[in-house]
């Protein structure tokens, strides 16, 4: 390669989102600082960065049980139908090639809609010694 000339790959990752040189394309699948619910997404943590990928494969017609993320995560959805649900009843729908920039700190759970299982890859940028996933917390005595 001569000096100074950089791969097409390269290049075209210089390019910016939707370009393409010598048949390598890079397209921008979700790109905001809030999350889908349209919520500014918090700062990130502290520490030494630490970055998780996880592929997550839920059986058709299973829910995750509710969750929340204390760090900021994206997924991209490669096959199945998946809905996100908040415990205040909004939700969003996303089907193969579908991306989501998830809620920070907020209860939600996924439902594979099916006929296939939904399978997501997600990203969480978090940092060492902080969970990437935790249970909501118990609800107190009722009185």
């Amino acid at each position: 390669m001569a000096r100074g000339r950089r791969q097409p790959a390269a290049l075209a990752a210089s390019e910016g989102p939707g370009s393409e040189v010598d048949g390598v394309r890079v397209e921008t699948l979700a790109r905001s600082s809030k999350a889908w619910t349209g919520e500014p997404l918090p700062a990130y943590p502290r520490g030494q960065p630490l970055v998780t990928v996880l592929r997550i494969t839920i059986p058709a017609g299973a829910s995750l049980g509710r969750h929340q993320h204390p760090v900021i995560n994206a997924g991209v959805l490669l096959q199945g139908r998946l809905r996100v649900v908040l415990d205040n009843g909004s939700s969003r729908e996303l089907r193969a090639g579908d991306a989501l920039i998830e809620v920070v700190n907020r209860i939600h759970r996924g439902e594979s809609l099916g006929p296939d299982p939904a399978v997501i890859v997600v990203v969480y940028a978090g940092a060492e010694g902080l969970p990437i996933t935790i249970p909501p917390e118990p609800a107190g005595p009722s009185l």
